[in-house]
């Protein structure tokens, strides 16, 4: 019969392309990691991997048992959690992934907090791209993510957090502008470069009526954006959330309101039918909560 341990080496294999480091992350010696491949072949009667002496690759076949062979171990994983929840759903290991427009800015406060509700959960985050943070939950790389909407997000759980509008920073001493139609004319917009799920909900603020500047303008962060302002080069939105947490700090910038922008939805997100989806519900109200006091 196939074994888990099996498909865990054809999964590590999958994912290094080489036996050694393979066997690494799998904890056990190249010999004893090679042997598990070969019975799993011999069990079924294919070959899974083309190993020659300067490369390794998976067969089509390969790929297509490798695929679910991860939402088997994934699977499996869930039952352990399950097991552990039932016995006490806030404790334990928490991976957490946030987009690095809103972690940075929210959970410095909310850490606290969700330390004193739930004083044995050990949380680890993480700080990535939003199709990053969702191919991490799906995988089971993250049990949970903190991202923005609209953002297409398949079939996982969501749970509206709030509403994060925008304000425009501008170099200090130029004119306000009012409205969509005045922002256009203020100036060359300039956004965070492309992977940035920001990006395009900052063009959605308006839509149809902002566009981006040229790519030699994109920047990597919002404190970038905010330096490249100051020095007059052009102007920028900032979510609220960064904006009152202190983002612009003592920078030479003016910052603008924009009541009447579309806002981003700020959401935590997990895998459905997870165990620990009353712990996540509880998170997500004192988010809900801590927002409040920004």
């Amino acid at each position: 019969m196939v074994t888990l341990r099996q498909l865990r080496f054809l999964t590590a294999v999958a994912d290094m392309l080489n036996f050694s480091r393979a066997a690494e992350v799998c904890y056990v010696t190249q010999p004893t990691l090679s042997a598990g491949i070969k019975e799993l072949e011999d069990r079924l009667g294919v070959q899974l991997i083309e190993r020659t002496r300067r490369s390794v690759m998976l067969t089509p076949l390969g790929e297509e048992i490798t695929a679910r062979s991860r939402k088997m171990l994934l699977e499996a994983e869930e039952i352990e959690v399950l097991a552990k929840a039932s016995r006490n759903p806030f404790e334990g290991d928490l991976r957490l992934g946030s987009i690095p427009t809103i972690g940075p800015y929210l959970l410095p406060r909310a850490l606290p907090t969700i330390r004193g509700a739930f004083p044995k959960l050990r949380l680890y985050l993480r700080e990535e791209m939003t199709e990053s943070l969702i191919e991490g939950l799906n995988a089971g790389r993250l049990d949970l993510v903190l991202i923005a909407l609209p953002f297409e997000t398949g079939a996982l759980e969501i749970m509206e957090l709030f509403e994060d509008g925008y304000q425009l920073a501008t170099p200090s001493g130029w004119p306000k502008p009012h409205g969509a139609e005045a922002l256009t004319e203020s100036g060359q917009l300039m956004l965070l470069e492309k992977g940035h799920c920001l990006q395009r909900h900052a063009l959605a603020a308006y839509p149809g009526k902002l566009f981006a500047a040229e790519d030699s303008f994109a920047a990597t962060s919002l404190t970038t954006l905010i330096a490249m302002v100051s020095e007059g080069l052009g102007i920028t939105l900032l979510p609220n959330l960064a904006v009152r947490a202190g983002v612009a700090g003592a920078a030479d910038v003016q910052l603008t309101p924009l009541p009447d922008a579309c806002p981003r939805q700020v959401v935590l997100a997990w895998r459905p039918g997870s165990a620990r989806s009353a712990l996540f519900e509880k998170l997500g109200k004192l988010l809900i909560e801590i927002s409040r006091t920004f």
